[in-house]
């Protein structure tokens, strides 16, 4: 994925209220933009980081910038929330996630479940629909781990839910985790930011769920799926289940 047009440096100042930033560009302008993650962002919204910006002057938007990139533990990690289904979708077509690359037909934001809507639907005519849910992830604490969530997610914890159901009813469901950052070679669940998250993923892998990671790379005019790697195995403090997946 290609940013265009090119993305404008910055210096962050504050990141506040989870949708607004405030920022000094390189001409010395202050501005406020806005930031396409509700999340809590941790390691990535320290005041006088670089970042990078998008901007759009067409008049629909209340700001014209909005926040693309954050420079964090010398590398550049992307933060926009709304890319990841469409960097999945380019993983998933270079064949970088299993055997998904078999299912010619993609779709996305279908309804399913309880009131919700899957990510991306995979189908073929040979065999069982794929439900796909798409998480971004840009969490690191440990050098070469990605994490998530990097905060509470009672919304994430209903996916897997449904994603189990869709598997008890005969159809195929994976989790895949798309780490908009490259200085990982592994992932895991941060079980003790979230753990009733980190319950519900034991339970949907028990079930059939599949979970694979994909990380990217970031760079100032593009962001490209570039390498699964290891989703780390989980324990289950209710059985005391041990869980390899994704790989």
């Amino acid at each position: 994925m290609q940013f265009d047009p090119p993305l404008l440096p910055a210096r962050l100042i504050r990141r506040y209220k989870r949708f607004l930033f405030d920022a000094v560009l390189e001409d010395g302008r202050e501005i406020t933009g806005s930031c396409p993650n509700t999340g809590s962002m941790r390691g990535l919204t320290e005041p006088g980081s670089r970042i990078w910006l998008s901007r759009n002057d067409d008049g629909k938007r209340k700001y014209a910038h909005r926040l693309e990139l954050v420079e964090a533990d010398r590398t550049t990690v992307g933060i926009n929330t709304g890319l990841p289904n469409r960097l999945a979708e380019e993983a998933i077509r270079k064949g970088l996630v299993a055997d998904f690359a078999d299912y010619p037909t993609i779709k996305r934001e279908q309804k399913y479940g309880r009131q919700s809507r899957i990510d991306l639907l995979l189908q073929t005519n040979d065999r069982a629909d794929l439900y796909v849910e798409v998480k971004n992830v840009h969490f690191i604490r440990t050098p070469g781990l990605a994490e998530f969530p990097d905060s509470v997610t009672t919304r994430g914890a209903r996916h897997l839910e449904e994603l189990s159901d869709m598997v008890a009813a005969g159809k195929r469901a994976a989790m895949v985790y798309l780490i908009q950052r490259e200085d990982c070679e592994q992932m895991k669940i941060a079980g003790d930011l979230d753990p009733a998250y980190a319950r519900a993923f034991n339970t949907a892998i028990k079930a059939g769920v599949e979970a694979y990671a994909i990380k990217c790379k970031v760079a100032r005019d593009s962001i490209t799926p570039s390498v699964k790697v290891e989703v780390a195995s989980c324990f289950s403090e209710t059985t005391g289940h041990r869980i390899t997946n994704g790989n």
